[in-house]
């Protein structure tokens, strides 16, 4: 059973860290799980597969936030670093930096499905 610390462990974020912003386990837990329902990576994945950078970029940057609020550690990180690429907006020259959300995403879905089923 993955209790909340263990899954901030995993995805390389920092319960304490978003505890003290959200103030309660239960509403961490709700945000949390809520995520999966998050449209912004989809959105992101649709624009690069169109080379569409402008939508890249915007998506990149609320999925950076959104990360980042949340502290979901290596999905922020890898995100504001494909941010910053995107910046301009600019054409996508290093697609490991894309490689790398993707990675942290599927990485960061699947612990929220043992967190729903823990």
């Amino acid at each position: 059973m993955m209790d909340l610390k263990e899954f901030y462990a995993q995805i390389g974020g920092s319960f304490d860290a978003v505890l003290s912003r959200l103030c309660s386990e239960s509403f961490v837990r709700k945000f949390v799980l809520r995520y999966k329902t998050d449209p912004t990576f989809e959105q992101l994945k649709a624009a690069v597969a169109v080379k569409d950078w402008e939508s890249a970029f915007r998506a990149a940057h609320t999925l950076k936030g959104v990360a980042q609020n949340l502290d979901f550690g290596d999905l922020g990180r890898s995100a504001a670093a494909l941010t910053e690429a995107l910046r301009g907006p600019k054409p996508l020259e290093d697609y490991s930096l894309y490689e790398s959300v993707v990675q942290a995403q599927t990485a960061l879905t699947n612990a929220i499905s043992a967190l729903e089923n823990g």
